[in-house]
């Protein structure tokens, strides 16, 4: 009999792996699997609002370079630290609509994908962290990067494997909804 992992059960063991990551190579291919089943998030009238821009190998120097206008000179070091074991970065860009109601929609949907998408990813042994820092906003970036007007940055996808040992120290807590639910 094969063991399977119930989804309420990988729901509650991800978590997001913000370091801790080791040196192995996270593919193009294998991301591009995992998202085939995560953009089948619910989403408003099947706008499918997002795109992609992955980020692996020689080009994550590049990538960083890309970021680094973005901060004073003091913090470079510091900013390229922050990023130089991070093995794969996944960028996710949605259509900024100008209406307040679809843009909304999109975020959400684009939300539920990456939620799809890092526990599709949990399932195979690869951390993720979603991290929306403030260069995502900066236009240097976006120009880099090729974002066009009419489009958003909704946040860097930090992917790779981990060590468990890591992150199996982590203690992680929730609030019981009953707590957080009232009657109408």
């Amino acid at each position: 009999m094969l063991a399977t992992t119930s989804i309420a059960q990988i729901i509650r063991e991800r978590t997001s792996v913000k370091n801790g990551y080791i040196d192995k190579e996270v593919s193009q291919d294998l991301v591009l699997s995992l998202l085939k089943d995560a953009v089948w998030a619910p989403n408003h009238k099947l706008r499918e609002p997002w795109r992609f821009i992955f980020v692996s190998g020689e080009r994550r120097e590049a990538f960083v370079e890309a970021i680094l206008p973005c901060h004073e000179k003091s913090k470079h070091e510091s900013v390229r630290n922050k990023f130089q074991n991070v093995p794969a970065f996944l960028v996710v860009v949605i259509e900024d609509d100008p209406r307040q109601k679809q843009a909304e929609e999109n975020f959400a949907a684009a939300s539920c994908m990456i939620q799809n998408l890092q526990l599709l990813a949990w399932e195979q042994d690869l951390g993720m962290v979603w991290k929306t820092p403030q260069h995502i906003r900066d236009p240097l970036f976006r120009e880099a990067l090729n974002v066009q007007p009419g489009e958003k940055i909704i946040g860097v996808l930090n992917i790779g494997y981990f060590d468990k040992e890591i992150i199996a120290q982590k203690v992680r807590k929730r609030i019981g909804p009953a707590e957080k639910m009232t009657a109408f």
